[in-house]
């Protein structure tokens, strides 16, 4: 068992490989943990950010048959939303939820819980909704459910009051190309020009300046490492890409779809874990998905956006180590 303020230890796959989902894209994912444990997927964030060995550490080895996999486009899956040419015509949410169904089959899962944060708790949702027989429990944390309101709070100018010096940074390419930007302009439709530029000294130091607008505002203190590690201009481009693609089509979603669909997975055993200072994913939104699905086990605390903040953390950890121990 791990305390409330460590995760479990590092650990390494047993298994791991390649699926081929077609539309010429093959996804990495891999399997740790105890192979006849309780089988849980882990839904990174991003959309584009990929998974990562810390990601594994969620999950009691010993009782968790773990599933890790990197979705369209990004970590080792390919081709890489960075190299030259992308294509992200099928990178969608309705892709990643075939996906998800294909990987569990393809791994010969049953059932499975789901853990997601952040993007994740969006693609969770979409695919609970879409398959909840599949589904044991839902573990959900930076709750994003990409209406206009959250991306114009994020994009558009409302978290600038609370990060100006970031904001700074992260109009800066805009600027560039644009000048000054009038009253209404989006700058998600801006940066989707930048960021799909063929020119790399156009979309790299944009890719960078949309990713690490996100990696410094999601802690409740600022991490300098998360910024260096978001920096790095091919992750910080396929991230940016992948994200944009996904805001500018608003995630393929009807608007307010996935609370208003939440009565299909109401009856699914739910832990909501949200950071009251969540910048980039405000607690307003997981309110209002409590408010429609008020039998899930709501936590707030006092943290900020990322997995990794030390209140998220631990009730992540509680979550995950109750429902090991419940049965299907």
């Amino acid at each position: 068992m791990t305390t409330t303020t460590e995760l479990y230890p590092p650990i390494e796959p047993y298994t791991s490989g390649r699926l081929d989902v077609g539309d010429g894209q093959t996804l990495y994912w891999e399997e740790c943990g105890h192979p006849a444990g309780k089988p849980v997927v882990f839904l990174h964030g991003g959309p584009g950010g990929g998974c990562s060995p810390l990601h594994r550490r969620y999950f009691n080895p010993a009782a968790y048959r773990i599933v890790l996999f990197d979705q369209r486009g990004c970590g080792r899956s390919a081709p890489h939303a960075s190299e030259s040419g992308a294509d992200l015509s099928a990178n969608t949410t309705w892709h990643l939820v075939a996906d998800l169904e294909r990987l569990r089959l393809h791994r010969g899962i049953d059932r499975w819980q789901v853990f997601g944060g952040s993007w994740g708790s969006s693609l969770a949702l979409a695919y609970a909704e879409t398959h909840p027989a599949a589904i044991t429990e839902l573990v959900l944390r930076g709750i994003f459910t990409l209406r206009r309101s959250e991306l114009d709070w994020y994009y558009n100018g409302g978290a600038a009051n609370l990060a100006p010096q970031w904001w700074q940074s992260y109009e800066a390419p805009l600027r560039e190309r644009f000048g000054d930007l009038p009253s209404g302009f989006d700058r998600i439709a801006g940066y989707h020009e930048l960021l799909f530029d063929p020119d790399p000294a156009v979309h790299e130091p944009a890719g960078v300046a949309w990713t690490t607008w996100e990696a410094a505002t999601s802690t409740l203190e600022f991490d300098q490492a998360m910024v260096d590690d978001f920096s790095d201009p091919a992750f910080a481009l396929a991230f940016a890409r992948i994200e944009n693609h996904y805001f500018v089509h608003a995630g393929w979603f009807r608007e307010g779809q996935l609370i208003a669909e939440v009565d299909r997975i109401r009856h699914i055993p739910a832990v909501i874990v949200q950071g009251a200072y969540d910048l980039p994913c405000p607690a307003i939104t997981a309110w209002q998905l409590h408010q429609a699905w008020p039998e899930a086990d709501y936590r707030q605390v006092l943290a900020g956006h990322a997995v990794s903040e030390p209140a998220i953390a631990a009730e992540l950890l509680a979550a995950t180590d109750r429902f090991a121990r419940s049965g299907e």
